[in-house]
């Protein structure tokens, strides 16, 4: 059989009303002072690609609607429900009050290798990702119940925060489709 590319209407989406009824893993993703509007854009389209319950946006994380976010999500921002709160310690609270497992990733000396880490499909999780150069902000590292960290083997230490969010997300997305 001949390969062909398929079409946009052969993929079969949904629309934003059917995502916004799509039952969702239970997995919210925090952005702890996140600074790049391009990262931030990445982020939603990767939530929505991945069925993400919501992304909270923390600190200096710019919020929608702009222009340089609308650009990396793709109209993202309009099928992830999303909020903003003005500090990490106050958001990981609340959502540890709700019952979420608060995962930070990060390189700490009590990470767990993601690969490594076993997901709990009868937990609700909040993944929380820092700042591009300063990581999770050292206010709120004690409210956190796991660390977890990409294995990385080459000569680089870290990836882009985006990127990284990628690799997390469909980790757990993957976790919790094979349950």
């Amino acid at each position: 059989m001949e390969t062909k590319k398929l079409k946009l209407e052969e993929l079969g989406r949904i629309d934003i009303e059917a995502f916004k009824e799509r039952e969702k893993i239970p997995v919210i993703v925090v952005l702890d002072n996140i600074r790049s509007m391009h990262n931030v854009g990445a982020f939603f389209r990767t939530a929505d690609a991945f069925i993400m319950e919501k992304i909270i946006l923390c600190g200096i994380t710019p919020t929608p609607p702009h222009r340089e976010i609308h650009k990396a999500a793709l109209g993202a921002t309009e099928s992830v429900n999303w909020e903003y709160h003005k500090t990490i310690s106050e958001t990981l609270n609340t959502l540890k009050s709700e019952g979420y497992a608060i995962t930070g990733i990060e390189q700490t000396n009590n990470s767990i290798a993601m690969n490594q880490f076993p997901i709990d499909t009868k937990k609700k999780y909040a993944l929380v990702f820092g700042n591009e150069v300063d990581g999770l902000s050292d206010e709120a590292l004690n409210s956190y119940d796991s660390f977890i960290e990409i294995p990385q083997l080459g000569t680089k230490h870290s990836l882009n925060v985006s990127v990284c969010g990628g690799i997390v997300m469909y980790h757990f997305f993957d976790g919790f489709m094979k349950k």
